[in-house]
C-alpha cells in the first residue's frame, strides 16, 4: 500500500477551504459578541474588541499569505489534517499546513470586520444600555 492510497480523497480545493474558513468566521462573530459581555467596563470592552480586531487583521494577512504560498509550493499535494499520519519527512508537513493556514486566514478575515463593527456598536451605545457596559 503506497502513501497515496492512504490520503483521503477527493483532494482539497482552495475554494472549499476558503468557504469553510468563511463559515467558521461567520460563527465566530456572534461568539465574540457574546464574549464581549463578560468584559464589564466600557473602556475595557472597547479595548478588548480593538485588540481582537487587530489580532484578526494580522492573522488574516499572515495566514492567507503563507497559506497560499505553501499551497503553491506543494504543487497540488494538499492533505487534510487527518492525513497527518501520511507525512513522512520534514518537508511534507507543509502539505497539511497549507489548508490550515488558509482556513485560519479566511476565518480571521471575516472576524476582523465583525470585531470592528462590534467596537463601533459598543462605542455608540447609550450610557444606560447593557451594550455600553458599566
Amino acid at each position: 500500500m503506497s502513501d497515496q492510497d492512504e490520503i483521503t480523497q477527493p483532494p482539497l480545493r482552495l475554494r472549499d477551504v476558503a468557504a469553510r474558513g468563511a463559515l467558521y468566521g461567520l460563527v465566530a462573530v456572534p461568539l465574540l459578541g457574546a464574549l464581549s459581555f463578560f468584559v464589564a467596563d466600557h473602556h475595557d470592552r472597547m479595548t478588548f474588541l480593538a485588540v481582537i480586531g487587530a489580532f484578526a487583521a494580522s492573522l488574516a494577512a499572515v495566514g492567507i499569505l503563507f497559506g497560499l504560498f505553501f499551497w503553491w509550493a506543494c504543487g497540488g499535494d494538499i492533505r487534510r489534517c487527518r492525513d497527518w499520519r501520511t507525512v513522512k519527512g520534514q518537508t511534507e508537513a507543509v502539505t497539511v499546513a497549507a489548508p490550515v493556514l488558509v482556513r485560519l486566514g479566511v476565518l480571521a478575515l471575516v472576524l476582523f470586520p465583525g470585531a470592528v463593527g462590534l467596537y463601533h456598536l459598543v462605542d455608540s451605545a447609550g450610557y444606560d444600555s447593557r451594550l455600553y457596559g458599566s
